[in-house]
Formats: C-alpha cells, structure tokens, sequence
C-alpha cells in the first residue's frame, strides 16, 4: 500500500512492438531504457504489454487482439479504482493515465490509440521531450526545446484539427497534459512564425556564443576537453571530480541540458577547460540533436573527449554505438578519444570489480576503468588528460626586456618555466610549451625589445 504522506505518481503502461530484426537483448534493453525514461518523467509503471511483429500495425501501432487487452487491462484498472473511491480508500484513483510506446509513432496511430484505449498515447519522443522540456533551466535550453517541440508536434495538431472537424477542438493526445488546443490557438502557420521567430534567438545566442569561444580558445590555445557519453553514465560526477566545482549530480536520465565549461583543476600547463554535454540516448530525436547542437559543439570544438560509459550496464556496447554514432552526426568523431568506464565501484564486490577491469582492459587496451567517487582513480585521469595536452610541447628560452615584465603572467599562465635567470637587459625563461604558444610570446617579446 502506497504511503498516504507520499504523492501519488501517475500511471502508466508500457506498450511495445518486437520487430523481426531486434532481438530479446535489445529488446528488453529499450523496455528498460523507456521505464527509466518513464520514472525521470515522474510516472509509475504498472505494466507493459509486447507483442512481435514483422510490421507495426499501420492503424493503432498494435494488432487488434493486443489492443483490446490493453483496453481490458485499463478498463479493470478504472473499475478497482472506482470501488476503491467509493470505499473511501488511500489507495484510490489508481487507474492507468498514460500509454508510454517505445517508439516514435505517426499521429494517426497515436489518436488511434487514445480513442481505443482511452488513456492519453505517449510516443518515446514525446516522453524525452517532455523530460527535456521540465529540465531545461537556462534560456538558451528552453528556446532549443521549444522548437524541438513545436517541429515535433505540427503534424499532431493538424491531425488532431482534421478530426476535430467544424468545432475545431480536439485532444492531440500526445505531448502529455495540456497540449490539445483549439485550431485557431495553434494552426499550423502560428507554429511556423513561432519556430521562426526562436530561431532567430539560438542563431543570436549561437554568435555570442562563438565569441565566448573564440576568446576561451585564444587564451587557452584550444586545450579544450569534452564529456560525452550514454545519459546516467555518471558524466556530471566526473565534471565535478575533474574540476573541483559544484555541477547537478542526479541519479535521473538527462539531468544534464545545458552546456558547462569549467577549469581542470588542479590547474596544468597549458591550461585545460573541461566541457559537459547532453547525455546520448537510443532513438534521440533528430530534433533535439539539431537543437542541441550548441551543447554537442562543444564536443566538435574539443582536443579531446572523454566517452563516459556506466562500466556496469550489461547493455554498454549498444550505449558505445549511440555515441559513436551521434558523433559521427556533428562531425566529432574524428577528435581524439578516451574511454572511461566509470562506476567501477558500483560492482558487487572486489573480486568482480577486478574481473570487470581485466575484461576492459583486454577489449579496449587504451581505456581507463575509474569510480569518479575515488581521489585516485581521478588524480591518475587527472595526468592522462595533462600529458595529452602536454605531448606536443617543446623546450626553448624566451628573452623578456624589463620593460614587458607585464608578460610574465602570461608565461607562467601558459608555460611550464624550467629556469629563470636575469641580467641587466632582463630575463631569460627556460620553459615548455606549444609552438603555438611559443610563437605567440616570441612575437611579443620582439615587439617589446623593438619598442
């Protein structure tokens, strides 16, 4: 029995068909994936019914026979709700709200559906949409969400107002609560100017936003690396080991929408920044990877990404493919990689933690396997990211006049200084740098001796 002192979370039901060319691992992978999606959400799952296929059933998603029992599920489900009322239980009201489909389904086979089932039809895009949506906090999110919405939903609406006829008004059933509105609210050309008008918006925030990366990467020479990786596979808690910063930490699907850049830290030389990016998914709507590209730049833009993967998801090998293959989407799958198999410590015990890592290891030999809960485990990703960045550097000596001692801050900043000696005319640095780095403060040094 449910504690009364509790919210009670609405329920709902899982609905998916199995095609011939998945097989059970994956199937049952994704019958997971969208419970956990569904729970981010704030539902209950109650049930789910499956049924294979060869094909979706062009009408309703589902074969008919599959239909009607889900209809005899939910209509139980409202009949022991009503008896409960009536018994003045704290139990009652439970009756199924929401059907959750794992897939992205047309809006002809979603109003299908309601009106057969009569519960409200949730496709799996609809149900990351909404979960992008609450999340979103900053502006530039909630515009991005917002288009990926509105695109997404166009088509809906204007099935839901062909049906709705002369009145004009009719549920569309598929963006959750609140969505239905009337055609003269939202018809198809208010939808267009609203996507057009906060298009202008991300392209204005877009160019403010390559300014700021601009100047980043001119004082930091491109030294630049980016978390990616599967949503929950614990990204957000190595940004914050990495960087020594408070980031969102959350146990949840997609706690992470909005771009952060932090300092490595303890700061290196060169100088590091450290990215977070929006969690993968399977099926992410193409939508919200065009929406987000902002967030995903920041992995194009890096020198260096480190692939985040849950080293304890059974299922992490599909996850590596939905990475790999949204990188390869924006372009980034040429930057150099790492792969850290983090929640290590998440295993049973000692014994299997060691097992776990020697498998790693022998499939992917370049990776490091971490709990990012542990110092250690994070001072040694700490000197794997430094010497990527420190590889390329060379020794040389820089002559700095007294008159531009102001540089001197510059170089400390920028270079590892091996030896520091003066004489009357000024200074001499001994140091490790960049080329990029080297040239750039030989050209000031010059220019200060000239003046």
């Amino acid at each position: 029995m449910q504690n009364p002192e509790e919210p009670r979370l609405p329920r709902a039901l899982i609905v998916a068909v199995q095609l011939d060319n998945v097989d059970d691992v994956e199937f049952e992978s994704s019958l997971a994936e969208l419970a956990d999606l569904a729970k981010t959400l704030g539902l209950e799952v109650v049930g789910q019914f499956t049924q294979k296929r060869s094909s979706f059933d062009s009408t309703a998603y589902m074969g008919v026979g599959k239909r009607v029992e889900i209809q005899q599920f939910i209509e139980d489900q409202q009949t022991n709700a009503d008896r409960l009322s009536q018994a003045d239980s704290q139990e009652a009201g439970d009756a199924v709200e929401f059907i959750l489909v794992d897939h992205e389904i047309s809006p002809s086979q979603a109003l299908n559906l309601e009106i057969e089932v009569g519960c409200e039809v949730m496709d799996r895009t609809v149900v990351i949409l909404e979960i992008f949506h609450r999340n979103a906090s900053s502006h530039a999110a909630r515009v991005q969400v917002e288009i990926a919405r509105l695109t997404y939903m166009a088509p809906r609406l204007r099935e839901a107002a062909k049906r709705a006829g002369p009145s004009g008004r009719q549920r569309s059933g598929t963006g959750g609560r609140g969505t239905g509105q009337s055609r003269n609210q939202m018809d198809s050309r208010k939808v267009r100017d609203r996507i057009a008008e906060l298009q202008k918006e991300i392209d204005a925030m877009e160019a403010n936003r390559d300014t700021q990366r601009s100047q980043r990467q001119t004082q930091t020479e491109l030294n630049q690396v980016a978390l990616v990786g599967y949503t929950n596979a614990g990204k957000s808690t190595l940004m914050r080991a990495l960087t020594g910063k408070e980031v969102l930490v959350a146990n949840k699907l997609f706690a992470t929408l909005d771009t952060k850049v932090r300092t490595l830290h303890p700061e290196s030389v060169p100088k590091v920044l450290v990215s977070d990016t929006v969690g993968f998914i399977k099926n992410l709507p193409h939508g919200l990877v065009a929406s987000f590209k902002s967030t995903l730049d920041e992995a194009l833009n890096a020198s260096l990404l480190l692939h985040v993967i849950d080293a304890g998801d059974p299922g992490f090998e599909a996850q590596l493919e939905v990475t790999d293959k949204v990188l390869a989407e924006i372009g980034a799958d040429t930057v150099p990689r790492i792969r850290v198999f983090n929640k290590i410590d998440y295993l049973v015990d000692a014994t299997s933690e060691a097992e776990r890592t020697a498998e790693l290891k022998a499939k992917y030999p370049d990776c490091i396997v971490l709990s990012a809960r542990r110092d250690e485990d994070i001072a040694k990703l700490h000197s794997n990211i430094v010497q990527f960045f420190q590889k390329d550097m060379i020794e040389s000596e820089i002559f700095l006049p007294w008159s531009a001692q102001e540089l001197r801050g510059e170089i400390f900043a920028s270079c590892e200084v091996l030896e520091e000696r003066a004489d009357a005319a000024g200074a001499f640095f001994c140091l490790r740098t960049t080329a990029d780095v080297l040239a750039r403060l030989s050209k000031l040094s010059d220019d200060a001796r000239l003046n």
